[in-house]
């Protein structure tokens, strides 16, 4: 399992806005310059945290992106949900539960788990607890620059 490049910019555009001072907008001009990202793929990791409730976008002159409540309240797993969906490490333990096999099937247990121990991990952590643990120099969060 793997998050996809648009889940790791969504993190790492969440930890950008959570360093800009109240009031603050950052465009998507600004995310793609520190980012190094194309402005198309950014403004899809954009529109999906959006429709999530968890950034906001104004428009017109002084536009550009905050975040829609405070970053305290916002977690890694709401972020990582936001791109990816629920998470779901096997079709046997998603949402629906339905499994024909999870009454004698010895690896059921084991897949809930961890599925359970990831969302513990991601729901612990929240964008204000490590966007203060990051320095907030350099490309989004003092992240090198994709090559």
């Amino acid at each position: 399992m793997q998050l996809t490049r648009a889940a790791d910019y969504a993190v790492r555009v969440m930890l950008h806005l959570a360093s800009v001072p109240v009031g603050g907008r950052v465009t998507l001009t600004e995310f793609a310059n520190f980012g190094d990202a194309p402005e198309a793929f950014l403004s899809k990791v954009l529109q999906a945290l959006t429709r999530a409730g968890l950034t906001l976008s104004h428009r017109g002159v002084s536009g550009g992106y905050t975040l829609a409540k405070p970053a305290e309240s916002i977690t890694l797993l709401d972020v990582v949900e936001a791109l990816e969906g629920p998470l779901q490490l096997n079709v046997c333990i998603g949402p629906e539960g339905f499994c024909g096999r999870s009454d004698w099937c010895s690896v059921h247990l084991v897949w809930q788990e961890a599925q359970d121990a990831l969302t513990a991990v991601l729901r612990a952590h929240t964008i204000a607890a490590l966007a203060a643990r990051t320095p907030a120099t350099g490309p989004i969060c003092g992240v090198p620059k994709w090559s």
